[in-house]
């Protein structure tokens, strides 16, 4: 057997032998690019101290990996369908490796933020090219067990990202966190030569560049309204790019309607299954990355733990995702996807609604049933929406399919994250204010403000002032922790609300066992004939 594959896939007798650990190399690459953003979150109290940033420039140096990350993903699909799927990956792999090198060497703010959004151009090649060589590999009645694998490695990657980055900020410095994905993306560029096949599509036509530009613009405006309104007010920035972003969407539609061969087939959104699970995908992640990014904080910044002792406790998160990919992969064949995604949904919302029960009293083990339902709705939910809007998509578009997908995750969790933390922010201000407006000078209660971690420095501060002491500052300890407890309780009760409402609509936009079967035989029959359609009635 040669070193390197070079049998293109779908040109071999059969199925292609290696898929399995072709698999392996694709969640390698899925793991780096979903720990770039988790290792992160407990990597940030030291980038914080060490480079002095504001909650502004904190806010950057997380969103500058996700505005072109979603932007670019549709049309670095579309590129890697045309020329090269493995090329795409490999080339992405490179990319996100030198973006995390530089941001292991960088010490000035604005050049993290610049290697972030390196990384972040090299994952939006990555994404789209894991699913559109995972579904070019595998044939159809071995695809929804491939992407419950995939699925898996996502959860996989929120648990470990904060273990590895907390094990190595015990003995190095806060830039040792980017170079976690160096070996893992030279390992993955290795692996792509030896064990993933070439793959393009085949007879595709020129490239929609027009639509992708207005895609990029469309969804990084929106990104970008998204970041910036929330956490720092609706000013002319946010406003404008919002704008920017509806004229942008409209533009793209009447585009894509009019074009012979278009970026994304925009008439594919009143097909209610590829529609209801990319609803179901982004109303998912909106609630589950606001939910884990804020008990992420209330670990370190309230329970007190540091950063490896974090990730160990968000583990069982990633055991949960394992236990739901596993009943999804028994279910879903015999139930349908609605019996899997909504139950998964309404899971997903009640770990949310678990948490408004958070209280200044409440440890870990309050976060624990919550953290077992988020991953065991992810593993049971995530996996068929996945499978079912890849399948909307010919063999000539899964990198477009691909990038469709991970665009709803991403801009899910954006919304997610932004939206709650903005209103977790909000609570947690109004109630320390309550708590202790009337007890600190203005300058000392603006800072306290501002965050957790700005409440418990202000602390530490009149622990060491002569005009305050031990006694004083402990009271505001207390201060701070029992307003953020509030606004977790607050925060999660929202999140809870909007997810329940997510999980109604796509109840109403999916449809049935036999709808759904019977559009996924036409699927088939139009992308491979009649062959298709009887291995469809199989599979």
């Amino acid at each position: 057997m040669p070193f390197l594959a070079h049998t293109p896939a779908g040109k071999t007798t059969g199925p292609y032998p290696r898929r399995w650990w072709a698999l392996l190399v694709l969640c390698l690459s899925l793991l780096i690019v979903v720990m770039a953003n988790t290792s992160l979150i407990v990597a940030a109290p030291d980038m914080t101290r060490d480079l002095r940033l504001s909650s502004s420039d904190l806010q950057w140096v997380i969103d500058g990996y996700t505005v072109p990350y979603a932007a670019l993903m549709l049309v670095l699909g579309a590129i890697g369908d045309k020329y090269s799927r493995r090329g795409a990956l490999t080339a992405g792999l490179v990319v996100f490796a030198g973006g995390s090198v530089l941001g292991s060497l960088v010490d000035e703010t604005g050049l993290v933020i610049a290697a972030r959004a390196i990384m972040g151009v090299g994952a939006a090649v990555v994404m789209p090219a894991t699913l559109s060589l995972l579904v070019a590999m595998f044939p159809r009645h071995e695809r929804a067990r491939a992407i419950t694998a995939w699925t898996a490695t996502s959860g996989l990657a929120i648990a470990v990202g904060p273990v590895v980055a907390g094990r190595l900020l015990e003995d190095h410095t806060w830039g040792s966190t980017f170079l976690i994905n160096v070996p893992i993306a030279v390992l993955a560029v290795v692996g792509a030569f030896a064990l993933v096949p070439p793959s393009k599509a085949e007879g595709m036509g020129r490239i929609d560049y027009v639509g992708g530009l207005l895609s990029i613009v469309s969804v990084g405006s929106l990104v970008y309204a998204i970041i910036e309104g929330p956490h720092f007010g609706w000013g002319t920035g946010p406003v404008a790019a919002a704008v920017v972003a509806g004229a942008g969407f409209v533009a793209f539609a009447l585009w894509e309607l009019r074009h012979p061969q278009p970026m994304l087939d925009v008439r594919k959104f009143g097909e209610r299954a590829f529609s209801g699970s990319m609803l179901a995908v982004l109303f998912f992640f909106f609630g589950t990355f606001g939910a884990i990014y804020y008990a992420t904080q209330y670990l370190q910044f309230v329970l007190g733990y540091d950063a490896l002792e974090t990730g160990v406790r968000l583990l069982p998160l990633a055991g949960a995702v394992f236990a739901g990919a596993a009943v999804t992969g028994q279910l879903t064949p015999r139930l349908g996807v609605k019996a899997t995604i909504v139950p998964g949904m309404l899971l997903g919302t009640a770990g949310v609604l678990l948490l408004t029960l958070v209280d200044q009293g409440s440890a870990y083990n309050d976060f624990l049933p919550s953290l077992l339902l988020l991953g065991f709705a992810i593993g049971l939910s995530v996996s068929p929406a996945t499978d079912t809007i890849m399948g909307s998509f010919p063999e000539s578009e899964l990198g477009v399919g691909g990038g469709a997908n991970d665009t709803s995750l991403e801009l899910g969790g954006s919304l997610g994250i932004a939206v709650l933390g903005s209103l977790l922010g909000t609570a947690y201000q109004d109630e320390l204010t309550d708590l202790v407006g009337g007890r600190l000078p203005q300058d000392a209660l603006d800072a306290a403000r501002e965050s957790v971690g700005g409440g418990l420095a202000v602390a530490e501060q009149i622990a060491q002032s002569p005009a305050g002491g031990p006694g004083q500052a402990q009271a505001l300890v207390d201060a701070v922790h029992e307003a953020f407890a509030h606004g977790v309780a607050h925060t999660s009760l929202v999140g809870g609300v909007i997810m329940a409402a997510g999980a109604l609509i796509v109840l109403a936009v999916l449809p049935g066992r036999k709808a759904a079967r019977e559009h996924a035989g036409e699927q088939d029959a139009r992308q491979h004939g009649p062959a298709g359609r009887e291995h469809a009635r199989l599979g």
